[in-house]
């Protein structure tokens, strides 16, 4: 685990300011929804799971005792030092890991629930959406009712969404449970939100927020038990991330590297392990999630897309 720490201390951050200003969407043109299902890069991965731990800083991680999360790590590609977006907030910064653009093109600059009584979805077409017109599986167990903002009627078929179970994230992983079980979604998005919450009461810094990550620790491990009794081990490539991390009691800081910074990791068949931070020139962003997702999925890489597939993380990619 040293390598880890020696990662964390060695790399130089480098910030980059992002306008903020929401621009015109452009038209859309969504591929119609096929007959045959698109040529995968690897035919024998045709799940992809993303699970966001709301709030969790690359250092937190490390500091908490979390065997499953140092067991994905070890087995894994990772990085420490993956950004999300300038505006780095719950329901903006999960768009862009969903849509695969910034929040300026994307339009969500809002982190709450008002704006849904008004029917506001993202100005791009989320993973969900051209998943389905490709014929895949979806389906979400999310731990704040904001995410309905990316439930567009007819795009996720399997949805959880609830702000119940802030503290525990238990709801989440039972939702999630039983959607592995029952459906085996091939696109499957699982947000736990408990250590945002301790964060926001305790303190970014808090013994409070440690043993929350570690209990969000037991929950992951869940899920890839469930993954396993679908017999999908084999055929998923999981990617967990977050959507901001934070200091004192609050995130959003552009010019803070505490609250940018967020960890990557992705798991699975093909995926080359070891640290993505000693790759020359790569940075990991939050976009770059869903564009991995539809690579993977066999889904284009749509021109408008500011995220690109993070082919470091694979083993001889072919060409996107």
């Amino acid at each position: 685990m040293r390598n880890f720490f020696i990662s964390l201390c060695l790399v130089v951050i480098t910030m980059r300011a992002e306008t903020l200003t929401p621009t015109a969407a452009a038209p859309l043109v969504v591929p119609a929804r096929t007959a045959a299902r698109p040529v995968r890069p690897y035919p024998d991965v045709d799940h992809v799971v993303i699970i966001s731990i709301d709030g969790l800083r690359p250092d937190r991680l490390l500091l908490a005792n979390t065997p499953t999360l140092r067991g994905l790590i070890a087995r894994g590609a990772y990085t420490f030092w993956a950004k999300t977006t300038a505006l780095g907030t719950t329901l903006p910064s999960h768009t862009s890991m969903l849509t695969a653009v910034k929040p300026r093109k994307h339009g969500i600059l809002w982190n709450t629930d008002l704006p849904l009584k008004a029917a506001i979805y993202p100005n791009y077409p989320t993973l969900f959406e051209l998943a389905r017109r490709a014929g895949y599986t979806t389906a979400m167990a999310a731990g704040k009712t904001k995410f309905n903002g990316i439930n567009k009627p007819g795009t996720i078929q399997h949805v959880d969404v609830s702000s119940k179970d802030e503290v525990e994230d238990e709801s989440v992983t039972v939702a999630a449970e039983s959607m592995i079980a029952a459906h085996q979604p091939e696109v499957l998005f699982i947000h736990f939100p408990a250590v945002d919450y301790a964060g926001h009461k305790y303190g970014w810094a808090s013994v409070e927020q440690l043993a929350t990550i570690e209990k969000v620790d037991g929950q992951v491990q869940r899920i890839f038990t469930a993954l396993a009794r679908a017999g999908l081990t084999e055929r998923t490539v999981v990617m967990l991330t977050s959507d901001h991390g934070g200091a004192g009691k609050t995130h959003g800081q552009e010019d803070d590297p505490r609250s940018r910074h967020i960890p990557w990791i992705m798991v699975g068949p093909h995926v080359q392990p070891g640290d993505l931070t000693r790759e020359a020139d790569l940075v990991v962003n939050t976009e770059d999630t869903g564009a991995t997702a539809c690579y993977l999925l066999g889904l284009s890489q749509l021109p408008y897309f500011d995220g690109r597939p993070v082919l470091a993380a694979l083993i001889n990619p072919p060409a996107p």
